[in-house]
């Protein structure tokens, strides 16, 4: 008996344990032994999920160990749930917090009445507390009961996180009847994953039991050039594909089922035939117009903005087309009918197009779903067999370039006409280009005079344009300067804010003291006023993919007057590289003539996503080209 208890503590040692009893080794815990400088870490999270009659309930029991004061954010909770026609409740809430005092172990209550909850928005509701008593060296933990007003019911399970997870377990006892489609994404591999039978009183399986587990995970950290972390944690997703009860339907099977009930759903069709009034005689002033494409143009920028996006990206209408033209304001599918509607009366075909933004999230292929899109926008084909992307939701989108937000992203093209559907990924094949034009005179007291022009075209525009507008000319500047204080901005000029056609042309005069000149050597950095300020994949390794949204092209042009009394001492030499297989190239070339210096950079990514396996190598080219990109000019006094 001794020697059974003996093991059952040792299974419960760093796995589950009940609510309220604790390891006391959890207790002196003092840092996580698998993310070294973590500042708190999940010791474990356990959720049992039951099918019972029509509803599902989910039982959850998370414990967390909190090392030093970086941790405590940890030690406030919220729980979501979707509230909308009482479809999912929380209840049975319990938490505290355990401290260990003097080797005596003091727990402190969550007091229920400072659990708050409160509308995330219409169909959505939290729940909000804190851990009284939570300091470094606390462990907290909870438990709560969701239950589902929907039979076979799975919710989606994060085994990452933003902290580091010990142990992590979803069981599920699904009762005869419900099949699933299961998505999972472990990188490596399971401590536990079992499927069994569920015996009855008879012996008879009356369900299936599932459970999932896995040890010593890693937090999440967001890293640079991703879509969104749903994208890339590790986490396990359930789809239902049959149910045993006749009156609840299962999920469609196929797309072009999905795309069927679309195009055939009379809501659907009634929102693109709403001959709207022409409050603004668009259609008379865009008639006048000599081309397609200018009249496409003219057509889209005016509804972006005259209509005041809400800042909801949905894929549905509230109060329909009609009313949001009459309001003048609507979420992201309301404006784009609103265009298609235009578009439509002014002789152009669109064709409504379904999209799963950057920061939304994976759609699962083999299992069509409405719900994995979040945002409505228009494809359209001119007659010269060009393909647009247009969004009219952002004002500062332009007609010609796919938005930033939609890159690489699956979407769902309906074509009411035809009847049919496409699904793809929306891709920009066009580069997104930006040159910088700097032409400037050093000075023998270590210091620079000079104008530089920057030309931006596609999203790298709608950025600036972003930017500019949320920050104010002052803040903005900073960003320019990249924020060295060495840097003054004596002016600054903009061009073509709202030509789509045009790159965004950005002039400035600035001045720069040279830091690390002295009386006999200047020092020159040939780069300035780029992006390409620090190296971005300084990591060793790296968890997820890498997508740069774009392909991007980048040209960087310094010419430089040395002063009387100086001559070149050294100068970065001409030199070529690329990637292997040519998707990244890096070029620098340079002269010296007439008393001047030209350093040229040309850089090219004819590739916007690579995966994560590829990282080393992306990895080791950044370090030579950031090294290349800091060789400073150096003049030497005569």
């Amino acid at each position: 008996m001794l020697l059974l208890l003996l093991c059952a503590v040792i299974i419960l040692k760093g796995q589950t344990q009940p609510y309220g009893m604790i390891d006391i080794a959890d207790l002196k815990l003092t840092s996580c032994d698998f993310e070294k400088g973590a500042g708190a870490m999940v010791l474990f999270d356990k959720t049992e999920i039951n099918t019972v009659n029509s509803i599902t309930t989910v039982n959850r029991h998370q414990r967390i160990k909190i090392f030093s004061e970086k941790g405590l954010e940890a030690a406030n909770v919220t729980i979501g749930y979707y509230s909308r026609d009482h479809f999912e409740k929380v209840s049975d809430i319990e938490a505290q917090t355990i401290n260990l005092d003097h080797e005596a172990i003091k727990v402190t209550p969550v007091d229920k009445s400072l659990i708050y909850k409160q509308a995330a928005d219409k169909n959505t509701k939290k729940l909000t507390f804190s851990f009284p008593a939570a300091k470094a060296g606390s462990v907290i933990e909870y438990t709560y009961k969701l239950t589902i007003d929907y039979a076979g019911a799975i919710p989606d399970w994060d085994f990452q996180g933003d902290l580091p997870v010990r142990y992590s377990e979803l069981s599920a006892n699904i009762s005869n009847g419900f099949i699933y489609k299961i998505f999972p994404r472990v990188y490596d591999g399971y401590y536990k994953n079992i499927k069994e039978a569920i015996r009855g009183s008879v012996d008879d399986s009356i369900g299936i039991h599932y459970l999932w587990a896995v040890k010593n995970i890693v937090s999440f950290k967001d890293e640079p050039y991703t879509t969104c972390s749903g994208d890339n944690i590790q986490n396990i997703r359930f789809s239902l594909i049959q149910t045993p009860y006749n009156n609840i339907r299962p999920r469609i099977q196929s797309w072009s089922i999905l795309a069927g009930l679309r195009l055939n759903y009379k809501g659907f069709d009634d929102q693109l035939n709403k001959n709207l009034k022409d409050d603004y005689n668009l259609l008379a002033e865009a008639k006048l117009l000599p081309t397609d494409e200018e009249k496409i143009s003219f057509i889209f920028n005016k509804i972006k903005n005259i209509v005041k996006w809400t800042g909801e990206n949905n894929w549905g209408t509230e109060d329909g087309v009609k009313k949001a033209w009459e309001m003048k304001q609507g979420n992201s599918a309301e404006i784009n009918l609103i265009l298609y509607n235009f578009l439509r009366m002014a002789g152009f075909k669109c064709c409504p197009t379904y999209v799963s933004t950057r920061d939304n999230g994976r759609v699962e292929l083999e299992q069509p779903d409405m719900n994995d899109f979040n945002t409505l926008v228009l494809s359209l084909t001119t007659a010269a067999k060009k393909i647009l992307v247009l969004d009219a939701s952002n004002k500062f989108n332009i007609y010609n370039a796919v938005p930033f937000n939609l890159l690489n992203c699956y979407s769902l093209l309906l074509d009411p006409d035809k009847k049919n559907y496409e699904l793809k990924i929306l891709k920009d094949g066009v580069p997104v280009k930006k040159v910088v034009i700097v032409n400037a005179q050093i000075k023998a007291d270590g210091k620079l005079d000079g104008s530089v022009h920057i030309l931006s075209s596609g999203s790298n525009k709608t950025h600036n344009l972003q930017r500019y507008a949320k920050l104010g000319e002052l803040k903005y500047k900073d960003e320019l300067r990249n924020n060295d204080n060495n840097i003054r901005i004596l002016s600054l000029q903009r061009e073509n804010l709202e030509t789509d056609t045009l790159p965004l042309t950005e002039s400035l005069n600035f001045q720069l003291d040279l830091t690390g000149s002295d009386e006999s050597y200047i020092y020159v950095n040939p780069t300035l006023f780029t992006s390409f300020t620090s190296n971005p994949f300084l990591s060793e390794n790296r968890q997820a993919a890498i997508d740069f949204g774009n392909l991007n092209s980048y040209s960087i042009k310094s010419l430089y007057k040395i002063p009387a009394g100086y001559k070149v001492e050294s100068l970065p030499k001409g030199v070529s590289m690329s990637m292997p297989d040519t998707s990244i190239t890096f070029k620098r070339i340079d002269a010296e003539e007439g008393g001047s210096i030209l350093v040229r950079y040309l850089i090219d990514f004819k590739r916007a996503i690579f995966t994560a396996d590829e990282y080393p190598g992306i990895h080791d080219f950044y370090k030579k080209m950031y090294e290349m990109l800091n060789e400073q000019i150096v003049l030497k006094k005569i």
